[in-house]
């Protein structure tokens, strides 16, 4: 996909100059962005460090944060809505799509542990060989004014693909700052994780 086609974040290390690198916080294929009142958490495997998931929190609501491989023809976000909308509807949820300010974008009511409906809302972002997803949860799921501050978060994310050989939908490695990087096996159904907030390490 060309830099024209793509929202103004989040975006590639490419279109990125170094010393902005320098303010944020590096781990591995994502570097995150450091504003005041954020709060960057991380659910990590304990013996290697190796993040599993990220989220990005404020008062008002959250967004969890997971890169991609995705193919260089881009479409990955196409049909990671497909299955996100079969998955919901099957679990008894509710799911419809809309035009957001990262495009097409899916605005659901997902059921958590106690089977009650909770807003969630999902947007995807394709760049160059990657792709990244957020999930929206809270009142910034269903709230534009509690979720701008957090979609200015999630644009100021940074991807550094890499030139690693992955399969297309599999995640890329994430770690904690200062660890050697691991590989990060792709999950059954990577697309299909639940929005909940996880315990933070």
């Amino acid at each position: 996909m060309t830099d024209d086609s793509r929202p103004v974040g989040p975006r590639d290390i490419s279109d990125v100059d170094p010393g902005e690198v320098l303010e944020r916080t590096n781990l591995g294929s994502m570097i995150v962005p450091a504003i005041p009142g954020l709060q960057v958490q991380v659910q990590a495997d304990q013996k290697t460090g190796v993040i599993t998931q990220v989220t990005f929190a404020l008062p008002e609501g959250a967004v969890q944060v997971q890169p991609y491989a995705a193919p260089r023809s881009g479409g990955l976000w196409e049909d990671v809505r497909a299955q996100l909308n079969s998955s919901i509807n099957a679990a008894g949820g509710l799911v419809e799509e809309r035009e957001g300010p990262f495009g097409i974008e899916l605005v659901a009511q997902v059921k958590d542990d106690n089977g009650a409906l909770q807003p969630a809302r999902f947007v995807g972002v394709e760049g160059v060989r990657w792709f990244v997803r957020g999930v929206f949860i809270g009142g910034a799921a269903r709230d534009p004014e509690s979720a701008r501050a957090l979609e200015d978060a999630f644009r100021e994310v940074i991807i550094v693909r890499g030139d690693t050989a992955l399969p297309v939908g599999a995640p890329l490695p994430l770690r904690m700052p200062n660890a050697s990087p691991e590989p990060v096996p792709a999950p059954p159904d990577p697309f299909v994780r639940g929005p909940e907030i996880t315990e933070t390490r």
